[in-house]
């Protein structure tokens, strides 16, 4: 008798992939009890770009020298205060981390039997969750101050995909910045001293046309220009991504697979 062939697949475990979501899934659902039981941390998060739509916003709508491609300058700024609002939040992520640390929280989720990678996933998407929150609010500022916003067609699915792509790649980031500083003071400095060179150096509040050659060129490398090029396409009427939508996700999506590889490495580091 012949032996049987054996299939390439016999090896593979058709449970472990359901397992990783669900694994993932858990350390999201952990993370987003703290927020249904505190949701003013949300409403404090709003404060900033209700200062900037309704104050800053208003003043430099008079300075005509912006070239916001025929739309109101407050329609363009809508993208790029949203992204704002996700970076913000984002990028102070891993602050928690540090709490959680101190606590003993992490060591029990490192002697768990999932993967690193779904401990890092699963605090994604926990940021993700979040985003779309102040997103929401967002546009409820927006909607009362007139800015003309897109409802139709692949515009909210597009932004609720682009800022949970923003808020995972800084979230992610902010975590392997606390795995490397294990201080709260010394992270709360990193992450003031980095969140206005993001922000200043993308396209949130004026093109890439008014830049000087050599901050265009530090602006492409932003990942926030990215979000800002791809809301600015998806949310106001009349507004086009300078750099294609395909283009925008992808170099976040990129962003995103390296920096979770590196968190995934550096995670065990945050307890020795």
């Amino acid at each position: 008798m012949s032996p049987k062939p054996v299939s390439p697949l016999s090896g593979w475990n058709s449970s472990a992939v359901p397992l990783f979501f669900e694994q993932t899934g858990a350390v999201a659902e952990a993370d987003i009890r703290k927020l249904i039981h505190d949701p003013f941390e949300l409403l404090t998060r709003m404060v900033q770009p209700v200062l900037w739509l309704t104050i800053f916003g208003q003043v430099f709508a008079r300075t005509r020298a912006i070239p916001t491609g025929g739309v109101p300058y407050l329609d363009f700024m809508a993208p790029g205060i949203l992204a704002q609002s996700v970076l913000f939040g984002a990028i102070f992520f891993g602050i928690s981390l540090i709490w959680e640390r101190d606590l003993g929280i992490v060591h029990k989720f490192l002697v768990s039997p999932a993967p690193r990678t779904a401990l890092v996933l699963g605090r994604a998407v926990s940021s993700a969750i979040r985003a779309i929150c102040q997103a929401v609010m967002v546009y409820v500022i927006a909607l009362l101050l007139g800015i003309h916003l897109r409802f139709g067609g692949d515009a909210l699915p597009g932004v609720v995909l682009t800022v949970s792509l923003g808020a995972s790649v800084f979230s992610t980031f902010s975590l392997i910045a606390a795995c490397i500083v294990k201080s709260r003071e010394r992270f709360m400095g990193i992450g003031q001293v980095l969140t206005m060179p993001l922000f200043f150096a993308s396209n949130a509040i004026y093109p890439l046309e008014m830049m000087p050659t050599w901050l265009r060129w530090l602006s492409r490398v932003n990942p926030l220009t990215y979000q800002v090029d791809a809301l600015r396409g998806l949310m106001i009427e009349g507004g086009h991504s300078g750099f294609g939508l395909g283009l925008d996700l992808l170099v976040q999506g990129l962003i995103l697979t390296i920096l979770v590889a590196i968190a995934a490495k550096l995670y065990p580091n945050i307890v020795t």
